[in-house]
Parts: structure tokens; sequence; C-alpha cells
């Protein structure tokens, strides 16, 4: 299953409504680092139950990023229970950021 793109408008019903913990991945079309880790969340996202990942384009979509301190993109925020709990700047191999999303989810 591919990531789910959001929107400012569905930010609040996709990530802190979840009942999932969900991460977050701000991204843009221009980030070269965001492309290249694209492939790699769609995986992981494949690869784990219990988490969902969703994608919100801070172009198109400026209020969720600016609401949570997003300076720098690639920037993966996940949230548990509606809140943010941990944060993943810049791009790392798939392993990198499945063990460290799999340390968060424990």
């Amino acid at each position: 299953m591919a990531a789910k793109h959001i929107t400012d408008a569905s930010f609040h019903a996709d990530v802190i409504s979840s009942e999932k913990p969900v991460l977050v991945d701000f991204w843009a079309e221009w980030c070269g680092p965001c492309r290249q880790i694209g492939p790699a969340l769609e995986e992981i996202n494949n690869e784990l139950a219990g988490v969902d990942i969703v994608k919100i384009n801070i172009d198109d979509n400026p209020d969720a990023p600016t609401r949570y301190g997003v300076r720098g993109i690639p920037t993966m925020i996940l949230f548990k229970n509606g809140a943010p709990v941990a944060t993943k700047v810049g791009a790392a191999p798939k392993s990198q950021l499945k063990s460290w999303l799999e340390g968060e989810l424990a």
C-alpha cells in the first residue's frame, strides 16, 4: 500500500485523530533527498503493520510544517495519540529509517 498523501485540511483527521501511530513525511517535489527516501518509506509502510506513513507536500500545505517547526526537509515526525513524539531530519538508508521507527514504536 502506498503512503497516503495528506493536506493541511486533512491533517487532523489523518494524523491527530488516528488510533495508530502515524509517521508524517514532510517533503517537496524539488527536494532530491525527499525523492531518495520515498521508495524506502513506501517499503517500510508495507512492512510495519503498527504504523501508518503519510506524506505532506510543504509547498502546497504550509500550515502543518510551520506548526511543527519543520525547518529542513525531509523531516519525519512520528505522532502517537495525536502528539509528536519523535523527529528525524534528513535522508537515511532504509535500514536506518526502519530501525529508528521500530525503536520509537517499541
